[in-house]
Order: C-alpha cells, then structure tokens, then sequence
C-alpha cells in the first residue's frame, strides 16, 4: 500500500511539472512587434520578405539556442506562425521584429509597431 501512496504522490508531482509548458503557452509574453527587411539572417539562413520569420530580442536569442524554432504570435483577433532566424539588438526583452509579410497578416503595415502576445511552440 505504501508503495502505491508513493507511486500516485511521483505520478501527481510529474503531472504538475509536465502541466508548466502548457500554463506557459496560455499566458506567454506580451510586447511590441516591429519589421524590417529580411536577408542572412544570425541563424545563418537567406530569408525573403514574404516568409514568416522573426527576430527575438538579443536576450531571448540566447546565442541562437531557438533558431528554427516556431513561435505563435497574437495580436486582437489573429494569430501566426513563425520561425525564429534572426536576432534583434535593439529590441526590448520580449519585443519581436517580423519579416513584412507576418507584420502584414496580423496588422496594416502604417500601424509600424502593435502590442502582441507570443509563445513558444
């Protein structure tokens, strides 16, 4: 019975750490996107405008520890997909800079910078 009481406690406690990335995932961060014209970008690719990628600010690049990874972004009723190649120096903690065409699927390009709320996929 012991034995039991433990195994319940080990699979209660993995359940709560496993919950984490989901709970993350909900909340996310929230900043401000920008664009700019794509090119090499510091995760070594050639990128077009009209893909949808994005830069993470300096801090949350890491030293390129999420390129290629996909991240969703939300601003008021739309959400998009986009991978990280880039990096942005000038860019606050959780700020983003996205290629012209996935600033253009959430808002008008004029708008230049849109308070949004991102995750990790």
């Amino acid at each position: 019975m012991k034995f039991l009481l433990t195994l319940v406690a080990i699979a209660s406690s993995t359940l709560t750490i496993s919950a984490l990335p989901v709970e993350r995932q909900v909340q996310g961060f929230r900043g401000e996107a920008t664009y700019y014209y794509t090119g090499v970008g510091n995760c070594g690719a050639q990128s077009r405008d009209s893909d949808f990628i994005v830069a993470l600010s300096g801090a949350e690049y890491s030293s390129g520890v999420h390129c290629w990874q996909h991240i969703k972004i939300a601003y008021g009723e739309k959400t998009i997909d986009a991978t990280v190649v880039d990096s942005c120096p000038g860019c606050a903690r959780y700020d983003l800079d996205l290629s012209p065409a996935a600033f253009q699927a959430l808002a008008p390009m004029q708008s230049g910078r849109i308070g949004i709320r991102w995750w990790y996929v």
